[in-house]
């Protein structure tokens, strides 16, 4: 079972996981998480700034920010993937999340096929609220009302089909360069058996789950029935974008989430 531990300054706990990025959060009680979606993709370093600014509006601490959803230009070595989470989590550092290489930051990162940014973006950030508050359209915090949803809240953070685990990711990519029905119906059944076990490390399933979104490049009709849908993986469909995982090799990727309040914003 994967080990979770609680971030208390930004009321929720996550799965611990490598420095770039958790395996995913959920909202302590007393909180709710909630999701901003950027309506288009704005720069990883503009992206930084319109996230501090919608949270000061809010009344919400940078502690609070618990999970992202970002798009790169096309798939990193290893070693670019490396360089790119080292630039990446300085501002977390700076927000005081980040340290002595702990980072309780859920994260996706994935690559557009078609029109791919020309720098990696953010697409979407989410944050912890009290569980009583409510935010106005402007970003602000207004009265007190009863939380939206019934259980907790949470996301789990992107996974490809390379088991974690020392070495590089080629030398655990699961069929590595194969990408026939048979081995693609393998690669999802192992994310989808990791997004599982996530959502259990936090005590939730897939009865709890509000989105599911795959990232890959190939044909996934075969598979929504036999390998996604007979399991409850998409309990209101499946959102399919068209995009690679972010390091070279991996064809398949998942993330999954639990939340009762999205909003989109220009």
């Amino acid at each position: 079972m994967a080990e979770v531990a609680t971030f208390a300054p930004g009321g929720y706990r996550y799965i611990r996981g490598q420095f770039q990025y958790s395996g995913g959060v959920a909202a302590e009680p007393g909180y709710r998480i909630e999701r901003v979606r950027f309506h288009r993709l704005v720069p990883l370093e503009a992206g930084f700034r319109r996230i501090e600014a919608h949270m000061e509006a809010a009344g919400r601490p940078m502690t609070a920010f618990c999970a992202c959803e970002l798009r790169s230009p096309g798939q990193f070595s290893e070693a670019g993937f490396v360089a790119f989470n080292r630039a990446y989590v300085r501002t977390l550092e700076r927000w005081g999340i980040f340290r002595d290489e702990e980072n309780p930051v859920a994260r996706s990162n994935v690559c557009p096929e078609e029109d791919p940014p020309a720098e990696p973006g953010f697409h979407a950030f989410c944050y912890t609220v009290a569980q009583n508050a409510t935010n106005r359209s402007d970003g602000g915090v207004g009265a007190a009302v009863p939380d939206e949803g019934t259980g907790g809240t949470f996301v789990i953070a992107g996974s490809g089909e390379a088991p974690e685990g020392p070495g590089s990711y080629r030398d655990r990519i699961i069929r590595l360069g194969d990408t026939s029905p048979d081995a693609m119906a393998e690669k999802a059944r192992y994310v989808l058996g990791a997004m599982e076990s996530r959502m259990a490390a936090l005590g939730f399933g897939w009865p709890d789950a509000t989105a599911s979104q795959v990232y890959t490049v190939h044909e996934i009709h075969g598979l929504l029935g036999p390998e996604i849908v007979r399991r409850g993986a998409a309990p209101d469909g499946i959102q399919w974008t068209y995009a690679r995982p972010p390091v070279e090799g991996l064809a398949f990727e998942m993330d999954v989430r639990g939340l009762f309040a999205e909003r989109v914003v220009a």
